[in-house]
């Protein structure tokens, strides 16, 4: 959450600031700024509102080398300009911006700066004035700015520039994702690499508690005790035009149509010579070495991970174990004698993932990442990981990622099943093939999903999905979807619990989207519907094809069974995305999210 751009070098830097926090606009969008530095001294700008609002803001006539900028999703104060990074010293000397969160700030503030005026509500504001307060006892910045950072307890990825050391930056990072891009005679600091790729595609990566001097020829990168550090860079394999929408309205449409190419490329990219899917053999030994699997997730994450639990357990015979990130990281269960853990996160920086993923590391276990960004922390810090290939999602709803970590679980779960001996009875290349066509499909039959959206959602304040076995799984997501970017109150629920309370809920006409995708439950999932119709629910229901009825509103093209997941799941996207739609709602950034959540 937040993002922060840097340039250092000999062009204009203002441009290429705004372009960079356009591209990192997915991490915040309730303020944002920037601030450029030339012999005249530091140029502040910022806005409430989104990027457009800042570049009205932004004054043409001033030309700066240096400058750094972010893009704000809220922590501490309200979204105001006063609030919006960047944050000035009361001198004015410092400029900083900051992404994290500052836990002990509220302390710091009452032992250090009780005479300091502060102008704004945040705990970023609390740095800078504190680097101020040691530069003023006589310490140089970049000592001061260590000694400062030393007292910080949280997460924080931190550019500060100095009104009187026109050709530096000084950056640093502590779990919150930074990295350096290298150019030739500019180099430039990003929270993201997608940011930066308008002018570099070569970038260096920072660890924990590192600092680093940047100039427009050199990047110094100095650990905890100060010592130089010497790293290679990695380069960004990026497609530019991966990051545009092109003619879409929208990245989440552009990325629910990418949705079969992914999967096909997802099976090229675990494809082997021999035509049999394949897995790094380290990952497999630890797959048939432990006695129990935790997955470790949030959000969608998550809920692909209670689909993944059925796949590793049907598949490859190894219990599955399923946990909220934020909930394990302050109440761990009894962990089994040989555990496995597995990381799902699109980003890779998810905070809460990686605070549970150091709690186990101290413990000695071991665990796999999966995730869609080469480099990320939690792909750096596991001991495996397996990339989704999905290429990058800008969208805050995720659509093409989720698919892409089924897809990548169900190639695991089989993978380590053959090599554990056990007999699969299908061919999942050719099913995974099955499943990129049946997304066409629906991906083609959008008039009837917004047809649906309009006839169910258009003017509801609620909306229930329910399901039985996977399909409650994949409903769970459904009302992710619907309500992070339509606002409808959404719930997903289990078919058979509904008369176990939930059923007191539904009024007359209140949608209650269903799926019946499974043959064992069908019947099941079906005698719901009639319970929530005989109280005068408006039923929505969406079947596999094999399995309809009259009655059913959509029919989804047939898969092998424990797959549908991978294509039930594009009827609740595309419906999520037409009801946001006619709602006028912003459908690529809902209010009050971002899309990787790198604070606890």
């Amino acid at each position: 959450m937040c993002g922060i751009v840097g340039y250092i070098g000999s062009n204009d830097s203002k441009e290429i600031l705004l372009k960079g926090l356009e591209k990192l606009e997915y991490r915040g969008y309730d303020s944002a700024g920037i601030a450029v530095m030339n012999s005249e001294g530091v140029h502040v700008f910022k806005e409430k509102g989104r990027i457009a609002d800042l570049r009205t803001a932004v004054k043409p006539d001033v030309a700066a080398n240096t400058g750094i900028g972010h893009t704000r999703w809220a922590t501490h104060g309200v979204p105001s300009k006063l609030n919006a990074h960047p944050h000035q010293s009361s001198s004015a000397r410092l400029t900083l911006v900051h992404n994290g969160v500052i836990e002990n700030y509220d302390i710091l503030k009452r032992e250090y700066l009780q005479n300091v005026s502060l102008k704004s509500d945040t705990d970023t504001e609390i740095i800078v004035q504190l680097i101020e307060l040691f530069v003023n006892k006589g310490i140089a910045v970049e000592e001061a700015f260590r000694k400062t950072l030393s007292l910080l307890k949280g997460s924080y990825a931190i550019a500060l520039l100095d009104s009187q050391n026109e050709e530096t930056i000084f950056v640093a990072k502590n779990k919150s994702p930074l990295l350096v891009g290298l150019g030739e005679g500019f180099n430039v600091v990003a929270s993201d690499a997608m940011a930066m790729l308008q002018v570099t595609d070569q970038f260096v990566e920072l660890m924990d508690k590192e600092t680093v001097i940047v100039t427009k020829d050199k990047v110094t990168i100095l650990n905890p005790e100060g010592e130089e550090m010497s790293r290679d860079p990695y380069t960004a394999e990026l497609d530019a035009s991966d990051i545009e929408k092109g003619t879409y309205p929208h990245y989440m449409l552009k990325e629910i149509d990418e949705q079969p190419l992914v999967i096909r490329k997802i099976v090229q990219n675990y494809q082997g010579s021999d035509g049999e899917l394949t897995i790094d053999k380290d990952i497999l030994n630890a797959m048939s070495q432990c006695d129990r699997i935790y997955i470790i997730a949030a959000g969608t994450s998550y809920h692909a991970g209670l689909v993944g639990k059925q796949f590793i357990e049907k598949m490859a015979k190894i219990p599955v174990e399923v946990h909220i990130a934020s909930e394990f990281s302050y109440n761990m269960p009894i962990l089994s004698e040989k555990p496995l853990f597995i990381f799902i996160s699109q980003s890779g920086e998810t905070a809460d993932s990686r605070g549970v993923l150091v709690s186990i590391k101290e413990l000695g276990h071991q665990a796999l990442t999966i995730t869609n960004v080469p480099g990320s922390t939690l792909s750096r810090e596991a001991d495996f990981t397996l990339m989704l290939h999905a290429g990058p999602e800008i969208a805050v709803a995720s659509t093409k990622a989720y698919t892409a970590q089924l897809a990548v679980l169900s190639i695991l779960a089989e993978v380590t099943a053959r090599y554990r001996g056990l007999k699969i009875n299908f061919d999942l290349i050719q099913e995974l093939g099955i499943v990129a066509n049946a997304m066409e499909v629906l991906c083609d039959a959008k008039e009837e999903f917004e047809e649906i959206a309009r006839e169910f959602l258009a003017t509801t304040r609620n909306c229930f999905f329910i399901g039985r076995g996977i399909d409650f799984y994949v409903g769970l997501e459904g009302a992710l979807k619907l309500k992070e970017i339509s606002y409808i109150q959404a719930e997903g629920f289990a078919g058979g619990e509904l008369k176990h309370g939930t059923i007191a809920l539904i009024e007359n006409g209140t949608p209650v989207l269903a799926l019946a995708t499974q043959e064992s439950v069908n019947l099941g999932i079906r005698g719901n519907v009639k319970e929530v119709v005989a109280r005068g629910a408006n039923p929505c229901i969406i079947s596999m094809k094999g399995m309809e009825t009259d009655e059913d509103r959509f029919v989804i093209p047939e898969v092998y069974e424990i797959l549908t997941p991978l294509i039930s799941v594009i009827p609740y996207q595309l419906i999520s995305y037409y009801a946001a739609l006619h709602r006028e709602c912003d459908v690529d950034k809902p209010r009050n999210l971002a899309k990787s959540v790198t604070v606890e």
